[in-house]
């Protein structure tokens, strides 16, 4: 009988530390994109250049059909600006501490310290100079990988609620759809 109890017992505990485990990992992943800076400034990375022939020009209304954070997928946006370069994939530890955040969408060319004008490889180790997120400038990060693009800056407001963001930095040109194609 105290064998059949103690099974219970220790049944039932690892249910609760597994229950846990899972609602920590869920946790964690809203938490790292609540560190994102929602809205920003207008300015840009010094040399970042305007792009030439944007599939959407400025003043254009879209349809966000990315997740970079809670709220952004399905919501209408305006666009602020347009650029010309390319944009990675990152995976870096903050400066702040923390967990890894991995698979970041977007820093772009501009936002990498000494990245020059060439497209960076996949396991390229880097020196972050963009703040889109607490802990990110200056940390070191490696390249995931690289997409010659038109990145945009956009002004939305969350679908499940909360201020408009202003400024956000970067969605790029095959995560938009045009509201009236």
């Amino acid at each position: 009988m105290k064998k059949v109890i103690a099974v219970v017992i220790v049944s039932l505990l690892s249910i609760l530390v597994l229950s846990a485990c899972a609602n920590d990992k869920e946790g964690s992943k809203v938490e790292k994109h609540s560190d994102m800076n929602h809205s920003s400034s207008s300015e840009i990375p010094e040399g970042m250049k305007v792009a030439g022939n944007p599939t959407y020009k400025v003043g254009s209304k879209v349809i966000i059909e990315a997740d970079h954070m809670q709220g952004m997928n399905g919501a209408e946006a305006t666009i602020v600006g347009s650029y010309d370069t390319t944009a990675y994939v990152i995976s870096y530890m903050p400066t702040t501490g923390g967990d890894k955040v991995e698979n970041h969408k977007w820093v772009t060319q501009d936002e990498i310290k000494d990245a020059g004008d060439k497209t960076l490889k996949p396991g390229t180790e880097v020196t972050i100079e963009a703040d889109h997120m607490k802990g990110m400038k200056g940390a070191t990060a490696e390249i995931i990988s690289a997409e010659k693009t038109t990145v945009y800056m956009i002004d939305y407001t969350p679908t499940n609620g909360g201020e408009e963001v202003k400024n956000h930095k970067w969605v790029t040109e095959d995560e938009l759809s045009p509201i009236n194609p």
